[in-house]
């Protein structure tokens, strides 16, 4: 079956896109020829799941026609789907609930919002401390293996009265490969979803909003970094401290469970061209 060439714009959104992902594959030794499998049995995967008729069962000829990808590859790459997936690292499983936690209750933030400097154990009773921190989200992992690894990882550091303090206020290791590219993955595809989800414009649109310009000095970058960072952290902080106190309130509500990402970035490079800003 012969198909319709893609729209102009979207193939140039695309080679855009994939040039950071590129970048990092070669720096990374990943090959054109082990990418090429890799997204093959992607386009079986979302043939298969995403583009169901009905309750009917997905039949290989149609993802075949769906994917582009030929029968006795999709047959193959169909069971390959149904081994188990990679689990999400346990340094992050636990570490997403502690900062959660850190950055989200009442009783770890400053009267501004910000995470509290914590003293590694506890001292007077209900004195906020790390040890009560890691108690608190587990009963089954003692607080000085979680320092332990988060001082190995960048994601604390003792300051000079021996308390722990967050070094970001969100969890995203300063060191740890495996822990790095689970959130690499996981941000990078919530915010492809959303963008994905708004041009195909299937339900209410996501959130999605971004400013750019293009004529700043290199003094005036390192401004709005700052800014930027600022800003981002306080919007960051309260949606994690009213998504702390929601998931608390609806323990006990028997709806369907789903989950939210809300993200923020920031990045800089030598501009292109001089068009002034914008937003969008």
């Amino acid at each position: 079956m012969k198909h319709a060439a893609p729209p102009e714009a979207l193939v140039n959104a695309l080679r855009r896109v994939l040039r950071p992902l590129v970048r990092l594959m070669v720096a990374k030794g990943i090959t054109y020829p082990y990418l090429a499998e890799l997204v093959k049995g992607v386009f079986v995967d979302v043939a298969e799941n995403d583009y169901r008729v009905g309750d009917k069962a997905q039949t290989d000829s149609r993802i075949s026609v769906l994917s582009g990808v030929h029968r006795k590859d999709v047959r193959r790459l169909r069971q390959v789907s149904r081994e188990p997936k990679q689990s999400i690292p346990a340094v992050v499983s636990l570490g997403a609930q502690l900062v959660a936690e850190w950055t989200g209750s009442p009783r770890y933030l400053s009267a501004e919002g910000r995470p509290l400097p914590l003293p590694r154990l506890g001292g007077a009773p209900g004195e906020p401390s790390f040890e009560t921190l890691v108690a608190g989200v587990s009963k089954d992992v003692r607080s000085r293996a979680v320092l332990d690894q988060w001082l190995q990882l960048g994601v604390v550091h003792l300051d000079d009265e021996n308390r722990v303090v967050l070094n970001t206020e969100a969890f995203v290791p300063q060191k740890g490969f495996d822990e790095k590219m689970f959130y690499f993955g996981h941000n990078l595809h919530d915010h492809a979803s959303a963008a994905a989800h708004n041009v195909i414009g299937e339900g209410a649109p996501f959130l999605e909003r971004s400013v750019h310009y293009d004529s700043l000095s290199k003094s005036s970058v390192e401004e709005l970094a700052k800014l930027a960072e600022r800003a981002g952290m306080q919007a960051a902080l309260a949606v994690n401290r009213k998504a702390n106190e929601l998931e608390s309130q609806d323990v006990g509500n028997s709806e369907p469970k789903q989950r939210i990402t809300f993200g923020i970035y920031y990045y800089s490079a030598p501009a292109e061209s001089s068009s002034g800003g914008s937003h969008d």
